[in-house]
């Protein structure tokens, strides 16, 4: 491949991370549809990955070799073997991770544009803090059906410093 072909293909990339997927009218819910579905994709990569890797590990262990799995705790259990049920217990909790994470997303990047424009365009470490604490609360409250005051308020408290941080460090990189 030549030199310009190559420069080609990282502008296509380069215009993707710029470029919304979607237009729906109003720069909101443009950014919040295009937040939804890259982070849903992100989500349902992850998911894929992480069952995976625990197939991988159980494999190790039925032929004792690895490290022991006393600990191990499998994260879809209904996820056995190579079955009709396995596999419709990956589409599904896949497609509740890929929704999860897709309504973080979207939710963090609708309070962080609402935010910036009440505050006349101001986007600083007080936006993410108030968009992560939110959007870590409400996460909380979607992922059970028992949560308690004080795994909403550890939510929103780690929402809103994992937010800060990484806004405060995005100046630094």
């Amino acid at each position: 491949m030549e030199k310009g072909g190559g420069r080609i293909v990282m502008d296509e990339i380069r215009s993707f991370e710029k470029a919304h997927l979607f237009d729906l009218g109003h720069p909101l819910l443009n950014r919040i549809a295009d937040s939804f579905v890259k982070a849903a994709g992100v989500g349902a990569l992850q998911a894929v990955s992480r069952e995976a890797y625990f197939t991988v590990v159980e494999g190790f262990d039925s032929n004792n070799v690895g490290p022991p799995s006393e600990n191990k705790k499998h994260r879809f259990p209904n996820l056995r073997g190579e079955s009709s049920k396995s596999l419709d217990a990956l589409v599904k909790n896949t497609g509740k991770e890929s929704l999860q994470w897709g309504l973080a997303a979207g939710l963090y990047s609708g309070i962080t544009y609402g935010m910036k424009e009440v505050r006349g365009g101001a986007h600083d470490w007080r936006n993410s803090a108030v968009a992560g604490a939110l959007t870590g609360a409400a996460m909380a409250m979607t992922t059970s059906d028992r949560t308690s005051h004080e795994q909403v308020v550890q939510s929103a408290l780690t929402g809103a410093a994992i937010s800060t941080a990484a806004n405060l460090l995005s100046s630094v990189f």
